[in-house]
């Protein structure tokens, strides 16, 4: 008897199924890698828990590129050891050491020393850098053996070439780089993913038609360094479907819209550098063939300022290009990121920002003060801002949100800048990121278009469009009648202008959060 419940207890435990908590942060290049994991993880049979207490291990996908995401993963790595105390660390922080902390003896110990993750959580099980799936893989298999599961270990590819998307089912992103070449003084990212590395073309739209047939509507490219896809490997010719291609961003750009037309849905283009190649996109996006919006992170406007932060361009040409971009095509949707307060930034030059987003007609803007990094160049530049002024520029750039001049082609039409804050985004049960409205501008929003609703039907009776007027019929009537109909017909149209309200604002709210118009991810700052 003793024996029998010994053994149903060992095949119970052989037979329960591993349960590993996962936890991402960061941009969307670190939430590609989340995927890649997540996806190697259910394929070898482990399932994904909705709390640290209910997980055998956790894993923490960090960001270490500013001073807030570095803080906010070490504490998140901190939480998850304190509540399950089984941590694997991977991402962008797992790559960051610290200098001359160094005094083991031998090597494992100085190179655990020197990780940062390491040196302020120890007990955390393994660290990793960012794209590591295989070492992450290792670490699972290592503290928590895979189950074994002989009808499902031997069905190559069961959960499709595009596996668990992290984001909701109508869009998603396509990663087609990784680093980054360029050296910006404010930026540690190349320190930490490397140099820029081209995925080859065949792989990435065989990754893009399988989010398509899975669904997707709206494909979100991101990059590093959009624009300088292939330049690593000299734009070598690929093949997909038997047919060559460059891997140059204009082919794949075409592919892409050739690939998205049967299915309905549309390509939209993330961290794009206004370099000349670009330029060949543009008609593209006039034809349909892609969604015309571009996020170009210029960071800046002043050719100083662009020299000290070691930009890829000149103001100059910046500003000239864009408008070209939209004499080209007038419907563009141009979104970008800049920083206030670089080190040794002046008056004049900041002005030269505010006056050049208003000149390039930006349409989506998120300005933030400068966050002095770890590891930065731009930290040892002369004249570093108090923080006081670079969150009074910041606040600048929020007072200026005033209408962009209108295009030459819209008709008069006024483009109206919009500015993010660097608040975390607000979450809506799966539908990602959506911008909230401010109340009072909702409430006006909405008061307009219910007076100009009720001004146009009584324009269409014959009745005086003045809002909450009386009729000629009611001028007829007894001073204390007079009284009464006008305080029934008051009570009856603020009872319908509230009923009207709730109906416009459900509406509104219950917009999708992925029409073209709109940015999927207006709070990603990353380059």
């Amino acid at each position: 008897m003793k024996s029998d419940t010994c053994s149903a207890v060992a095949t119970a435990d052989s037979t329960k199924i591993p349960k590993v908590g996962f936890v991402s942060l960061g941009c969307p290049k670190n939430l590609t890698d989340s995927e890649l994991i997540l996806t190697q993880l259910s394929a070898e049979g482990y399932q994904t828990a909705k709390s640290f207490e209910g997980a055998d291990l956790v894993i923490v996908n960090t960001c270490g590129f500013i001073d807030e995401a570095v803080k906010e993963s070490l504490d998140t790595i901190g939480e998850a050891l304190a509540v399950n105390g089984k941590v694997i660390v991977t991402g962008c922080l797992g790559a960051k050491t610290i200098a001359g902390s160094a005094h083991g003896t031998s090597a494992a110990s100085q190179n655990d020393s020197e990780n940062l993750v390491k040196h302020l959580h120890p007990s955390v099980l393994a660290v990793t850098g960012p794209q590591a799936t295989q070492a992450v893989m290792d670490a699972v298999h290592q503290h928590l053996p895979k189950p074994h599961d002989p009808f499902i270990d031997l069905v190559p590819g069961a959960f499709g070439e595009a596996g668990l998307k992290l984001t909701p089912r109508h869009y998603a992103y396509l990663k087609i780089s990784e680093g980054c070449n360029h050296r910006c003084t404010f930026c540690i990212i190349p320190s930490m993913r490397g140099d820029l590395v081209s995925r080859p073309i065949g792989d990435v739209l065989n990754d893009a038609r399988a989010l398509f047939e899975g669904g997707v509507k709206e494909l979100l490219v991101i990059s590093q360094d959009t624009s300088a896809y292939g330049v690593d490997v000299k734009y070598r010719t690929g093949f997909w479907d038997g047919k060559p291609v460059k891997t140059r961003m204009l082919d794949l750009v075409q592919a892409l819209g050739d690939l998205a037309e049967p299915y309905g849905a549309w390509v939209r283009l993330h961290y794009v550098y206004p370099y000349p190649s670009v330029d060949g996109v543009i008609p593209l996006m006039a034809t349909g063939k892609v969604l015309p919006y571009l996020d170009v992170p210029l960071q800046h406007s002043h050719p100083d300022v662009l020299k000290r932060m070691k930009r890829p361009a000149s103001g100059e040409r910046n500003l000239e290009r864009i408008l070209q971009w939209r004499a080209q095509c007038p419907e563009i949707v141009i979104r970008s990121t800049f920083i206030a307060g670089f080190p040794g930034e002046t008056e004049a030059e900041f002005q030269h920002l505010l006056d050049f987003m208003q000149e390039a007609q930006i349409d989506r803007a998120g300005c933030f003060a400068y966050s002095p990094v770890e590891g930065a160049v731009a930290n040892g530049i002369d004249g570093m801002l108090p923080a006081e002024v670079r969150e009074e520029r910041r606040a600048a750039s929020w007072r200026s949100r005033s209408r962009c001049r209108s295009s030459a082609s819209s008709a008069g039409s006024a483009r109206r800048c919009r500015f993010w804050s660097t608040r975390r985004p607000r979450w809506v049960a799966g539908a990602g990121p959506v911008e909230v409205m401010p109340m009072r501008r909702r409430s006006m929003v909405l008061c307009d278009c219910w007076r100009r609703r009720r001004q146009a039907r009584r324009s269409r009776s014959g009745i005086s469009p003045v809002p909450g007027s009386l009729t000629r019929r009611d001028m007829t009537l007894s001073p204390s009648l007079y009284k009464r109909a006008k305080k029934t017909k008051a009570a009856a149209i603020a009872a319908a202008f509230i009923k009207k309200s709730a109906a416009i604002a459900a509406d509104f709210i219950n917009q999708p959060t992925w029409c073209p118009g709109r940015d999927s991810n207006p709070h990603d700052v990353t380059r």
